[in-house]
């Protein structure tokens, strides 16, 4: 197997799905001839010509507006929104048209789109370039949030979403972007809706996904030699999450904690940790605890930022509190 980086593993996926099926095309701000903000769609313009790699204007809106309409259509477009902040522009197209197409139609349309785009901190980005969105998502009906943490998971997760027909929000962590992983060459899929059990442990689990995941691999590396072992699950897909994989976890450890970046008011972590405790509360020998961002816009203040955003060292306490340690 090749090793690659998040970047090449996502236009890997784009360009194996759009030479195997002519209905997939690419639409977004600069992805054309430039290959969009982050490279991942470098190269693509010139193997498929402007017609299925389409630069447009500077409007989210229109965007998904545009993606929403030729998918009732037939069509399977994957739309690239530069920065996830730049979704509340076209929140109402994903929100209201996306999700809802085949209910409102009653099955007569559907809207199997892929919205891929660039989320959260850590680099000094500021309020509206740093952000966690899958919050802003959570409540909405009809819609799918992929969130991959590797370059194996990213393309083989792109595939699968492609092939998918809902709407998939599909969430690219900036600072997972060059990581570099062992990616199977060809076309292969990663299950959306399963969590994958990335570390097994027996004292506590901890439940996360994209850049947290590897806060809370360090941080249970560390407390392996303290006696302490963690099992870390990856949802990948977070909306909907995988229930049966994190309640069957919790009813091994008896204990939970939920990393997430974004923060802790009415966000992902709100829902796994009700669900835990509403469906493995006899399992649980401590409170679920929450490992989440301060509630405060992210600000361009690196030393700021890092009190903000949580660490391996603030999973860390958390472990050992859950713990009673």
């Amino acid at each position: 197997m090749a090793v690659i980086t998040t970047v090449q593993a996502l236009n890997d996926a784009l360009g194996l799905m759009m030479a195997e099926d002519q209905r997939v095309y690419c639409l977004g701000e600069d992805i054309g001839k430039m290959g969009g903000d982050f490279g991942v769609t470098r190269g693509l313009y010139d193997e498929f010509g402007g017609e299925r790699v389409r630069d447009t204007p500077l409007s989210e809106a229109a965007i998904i507006g545009a993606a929403v309409g030729s998918a009732m259509v037939g069509m399977r477009p994957v739309a690239e929104i530069m920065f996830a902040d730049f979704i509340g522009t076209c929140y109402d197209q994903v929100v209201n048209n996306a999700a809802k197409v085949h209910y409102m139609f009653d099955g007569q349309f559907r809207a199997p789109i892929v919205i891929r785009t660039a989320c959260g901190g850590g680099f000094g980005g500021g309020p509206h370039h740093s952000q966690q969105i899958e919050g802003w998502f959570m409540n909405v009906p009809g819609l799918v949030i992929v969130a991959p943490s590797n370059p194996h998971d990213a393309k083989g997760l792109l595939i699968a979403s492609i092939e998918d027909d809902n709407p998939i929000l599909f969430l690219e962590h900036k600072a997972l972007y060059r990581q570099k992983g062992e990616v199977p060459e060809g076309k292969y899929t990663v299950p959306l809706r399963k969590a994958k059990v990335v570390r097994p442990g027996k004292d506590i689990t901890v439940v996360t996904s994209m850049k947290t995941l590897y806060d809370a691999m360090a941080a249970a590396n560390e407390l392996e030699a303290e006696g302490v072992s963690v099992e870390v699950i990856d949802l990948r897909t977070l909306r909907p999450w995988d229930h049966q994989t994190v309640l069957e976890s919790v009813a091994r450890t008896g204990r939970a904690i939920v990393v997430n970046e974004a923060p802790k008011i009415g966000g992902l972590a709100a829902d796994v940790s009700a669900v835990i405790s509403e469906e493995a509360f006899s399992y649980l020998k401590a409170p679920v605890m929450r490992v989440c961002g301060l509630d405060t816009p992210i600000p361009f203040s690196l030393p700021l930022e890092k009190l903000i955003l949580p660490d391996k060292d603030r999973v860390k306490q958390g472990i050992l509190k859950v713990c009673g340690k």
